[in-house]
């Protein structure tokens, strides 16, 4: 009776608030809620400049809306592990987001790097249902015809467009964190399969990384934050600085078993490893025995403008393992750990194993996602747009050249170093419908959907300088604590 109730009473509170549209057309697509009743959530310095205003496009649901009231009754019941906006969305296509009163905002965030191919995909809604009512669950005790094929797709793909030379068998999960997780146990596997005693055991991760948050993949993000509350972490993980090639061979030695890195650390402020870097991570684990796992989780599928973003390196730089996660299933909850066929030798039955991953929805969902994002052209579009955003920053750093310091990334991976606390900005463009998210520090992060046109990239990009002149442009001006700072990926 108890679930019942809850259940009509979510249904009475979404008929009460204004319906979200059932036909979504590009034309009809700047049909913003009224502003008049609502108030701005921005901090107190700012919010008398904002009232000076006409209206605000989409202020924040005020505390007696529909929405605060349906959030307020469900907060008992979840677990607090994050601080959220006010807005609850409920529907979306393409690059676009809609709250459950009708707001409407464009979406730069694409799910922190997930909805690649933008929001409700039509296709890979068809999939979703043909799938569904075709089988979603036989378990890997058996098999099924997309496991293999979602396998297979992943590494000729790969070979094909130039990543991951040796690259031989695919490994299917749920996650990033799960992806990561069997990227560490393979390499601890391979290091007791080189030294049986297992004193080759050591794994190596970078400062300002971010692999997970299972105590394995935890164990390798270096960052207090994450770590502290659940200490001591597990043993056997060295942290080095990223970029310091004078610093690896003391770093990797022989009791090390393989070194994790991200290409493009994500999470750490879109910093980009350079090739020399990478070249030596390379040749250090060649010289002591170590496997050498590349994380491309948020930067790989294509959002560089190379399905990975190792790509772009000689093929004497490429890893013994790759995971992958986020945009592999578009929102569906999939991720892969690639490996080359010397470690997968290593792997025995009984070793690892998974009861959702594979499962043949899934699989089918990433078979066809893998499909669009590795399409030359979708790729081609991805570097085009890169130079957008970047003609865009140029103008933002000289309009500002005190706030904005710095670009970085490649293709739809970008993040815009600020010298103050961008979580203003980060509500000041919401309030004005815009959806963007921070990374590192101070540093505003850029990962849209891949499929995200030049005109949205304009319109998206306006808002946001909209957003900075009134938060660095105005007299008084007092930092954000909305919590955008605390809205980190969770894999």
């Amino acid at each position: 009776m108890s679930i019942r109730s809850c259940t009509q009473r979510v249904s009475a509170a979404l008929r009460a608030s204004p319906a979200p549209p059932r036909q979504i057309t590009r034309a009809s697509r700047r049909s913003y809620a009224s502003p008049a009743t609502q108030t701005s959530s921005l901090p107190a310095g700012l919010k008398d400049a904002i009232d000076k205003e006409a209206s605000l496009p989409n202020p924040d649901p005020s505390t007696d809306s529909q929405t605060s009231r349906l959030t307020s009754s469900q907060a008992p019941f979840m677990v607090p592990t994050y601080v959220r906006p006010p807005p609850m969305f409920q529907q979306g296509e393409g690059c676009w987001i809609w709250d459950v009163e009708n707001r409407q905002y464009l979406d730069f965030t694409a799910g922190i790097a997930v909805n690649a191919l933008g929001h409700c995909d039509p296709e890979m809604s068809k999939i979703l249902y043909q799938q569904a009512q075709t089988l979603v669950h036989s378990s890997n005790l058996y098999h099924n015809p997309w496991t293999g094929a979602l396998s297979q797709l992943l590494v000729e793909t790969t070979k094909a467009q130039g990543g991951m030379k040796n690259i031989g068998k695919v490994f299917v999960c749920n996650s990033g964190s799960e992806a990561n997780e069997a990227a560490i146990k393979f390499a601890r596997k391979y290091g007791r399969s080189v030294r049986e005693d297992g004193s080759k055991h050591e794994i190596v991760s970078f400062h300002s990384s971010f692999h997970g948050r299972t105590m394995g993949s935890l164990s390798a993000t270096p960052n207090s934050k994450y770590q502290k509350p659940f200490a001591p972490m597990l043993p056997g993980f060295k942290y080095g600085t990223y970029n310091d090639v004078p610093a690896i061979n003391d770093l990797v030695t022989e009791s090390t078993c393989g070194v994790i890195v991200e290409p493009i650390q994500g999470e750490g402020g879109v910093n980009v490893a350079s090739q020399e870097f990478l070249l030596a991570l390379r040749h250090r684990c060649n010289e002591v025995g170590a496997v050498l796992i590349y994380d491309e989780i948020q930067c790989g599928l294509s959002r560089t403008g190379q399905l990975w973003a190792h790509c772009a390196l000689p093929a004497e730089a490429h890893p013994d393992i790759l995971t992958t996660a986020k945009a592999l299933g578009n929102g569906f909850p999939i991720g892969a750990t690639l490996v080359t066929d010397d470690v997968s030798s290593r792997i025995v039955t009984g070793d690892h194993g998974t009861t959702f991953g594979g499962n043949p929805l899934g699989c089918r969902v990433a078979h066809y996602c893998v499909s669009r994002l590795s399409d030359p052209e979708l790729q081609k579009g991805v570097i085009q747009k890169e130079a957008r955003f970047r003609q865009h920053m140029v103008r933002l750093h000289e309009r500002y050249p005190d706030v904005v310091k710095e670009v970085r990334g490649r293709g739809l991976i970008l993040g815009m170093q600020l010298n103050a606390d961008p979580t203003p900005v980060v509500t000041a463009a919401r309030e004005r419908g815009l959806l963007i998210i921070t990374c590192g520090t101070n540093t505003l992060r850029f990962v849209p959907p891949l499929i995200i046109s030049e005109d949205e990239i304009d319109q998206g990009m306006k808002i946001l300088e909209e957003a900075m002149s009134v938060v660095f442009e105005q007299p008084g001006h007092v930092e954000g604590t909305d919590g955008q700072q605390e809205m980190r990926a969770t894999r």
